[in-house]
Formats: structure tokens, C-alpha cells, sequence
């Protein structure tokens, strides 16, 4: 599979729930941004009389490089980290907001993987009383499948481990299974 088969099926993965953004190329090899907004809330009788109200966000950075260093990483978290700042509104009604970076290539050294698994960002809004901000880190290198991510990425290794690398198994219809 080829970075750019990649970067198609999980714009394809995310396209269920996210709104994707396809990026031309540029110098931070951002190939694609996506998108995700949620609100709850609970009201009595009328949608006038609100209990309460939660927003949550994830903006998702997707970035195809074929040889990914520490520089480049630590670039594309800039950017990724910068522009995810930049539309998050704290107000009491702000649950949270996830960052998250995702990395394919085909190559990467080994600097660049320990700094995006110790890559910690966190922040809390008013003490958490307008939510907070997490930054996820997600990265595959194609020709190994081998996955890595930071602390709070897990969801990232699964979009990877669903999207890129699952067998599709197949069902057997009831006839074929008496057999």
C-alpha cells in the first residue's frame, strides 16, 4: 500500500463523522484536515428550560511524509497544535477538544518516534470549569505496519489498525456453515 492509498482510505474512515478537508501539498506535508463537532444536552419539558449543554470537538491533522525526522515532526505538531488552538472558544458550554496529529510514511527515525510518544499537551480551561484540550499523536510507517502513539493516542492506533491494515473476514452464509 502506497502513502497516498493511505491517506485515501482514512479520509474514507473518517468521512463517516468528520468533515474532511483535502489539502493541496505544502511545505508541512499536510494532506488532509478533519473535522468533528458534538453537543449534548439535557432540558426539562421545553428546549427553553436547559439543564445543562456540552460542546466537543476533535480537529484532525493528517500528514504524508515519506521520511519522517524529529524536524518535520516537531513542525507538524507546531502547526497542528497552532491552528487547533486557534478555533478552540472556551465558554462554560465547552466540554473538550482533542488535537490530533496523524503521521504516514514509509520511513522514520527513531528520535522522531520517542518525541511523538512522549509528546504530552494538555490543557485546562478555567480549571476545567470550560473543559480542556488534549493533543493525540498517531503514527504508521507503511512498509513495517508498525504503529505508534503518545499517551492519550490509543483511538489513533485503532483508526490505523481498522482503516489500513484489518482483513476483511468473511460471513458465511447458513448453508455453507451446515457443511
Amino acid at each position: 500500500m502506497t502513502r497516498q492509498e493511505a491517506v485515501d482510505r482514512l479520509c474514507d474512515v473518517y468521512a463517516g463523522s468528520y468533515d474532511v478537508t483535502r489539502c493541496d501539498e505544502n511545505e508541512h506535508s499536510l494532506a488532509a484536515t478533519m473535522d468533528f463537532y458534538a453537543t449534548a444536552e439535557k432540558y426539562v419539558l421545553s428546549k427553553k428550560a436547559k439543564l445543562w449543554e456540552a460542546n466537543s470537538f476533535e480537529y484532525v491533522y493528517l500528514f504524508n511524509v515519506p521520511h519522517l525526522t524529529k524536524e518535520i515532526y516537531e513542525k507538524c505538531e507546531k502547526l497542528a497544535y497552532e491552528q487547533g488552538m486557534a478555533r478552540i472558544s472556551p465558554n462554560p458550554k465547552h466540554m473538550y477538544t482533542y488535537i490530533t496529529a496523524l503521521f504516514v510514511c514509509d520511513s522514520c527515525d527513531e528520535d522522531a518516534r520517542k518525541a511523538l510518544k512522549k509528546c504530552r499537551l494538555y490543557k485546562s480551561f478555567k480549571m476545567s470549569y470550560w473543559g480542556w484540550m488534549d493533543f493525540h499523536t498517531g503514527l504508521v510507517v507503511l512498509p513495517e505496519e508498525k504503529i505508534s502513539t503518545n499517551a492519550s493516542g490509543h483511538c489513533a492506533a485503532q483508526v490505523f489498525e481498522r482503516g489500513l491494515f484489518h482483513k476483511q473476514k468473511r460471513s458465511l452464509f447458513r448453508k455453507e456453515r451446515a457443511i
